[in-house]
């Protein structure tokens, strides 16, 4: 691994030790239960689809991503 990958790797852990803290401090509680997000419970089987969450979070590391390579170059 070259030198360059040092810093993008260590804001990479920055960026996930900062999401888990926050998701474990109640933060992204909201996540999942979006209008949209598909729940269907009978009895004791659960189905449980989150279409607009998971659209959510592809858009926003679509656009993280984007960033990032127009900053490498």
């Amino acid at each position: 691994m070259s030198r360059e990958w040092g810093p993008v790797l260590i804001g990479l852990g920055l960026l996930l030790l900062v999401l888990g803290l926050v998701a474990w401090g109640g933060g992204l509680s909201w996540f999942g239960r979006l209008p949209g997000d598909v729940r269907m419970e009978r009895g004791s089987t659960r189905v449980y689809f989150p279409w607009v969450s998971m659209l959510l979070a592809s858009a926003a590391l679509t656009v993280l991503l984007n960033l990032l390579t127009r900053f490498r170059r």
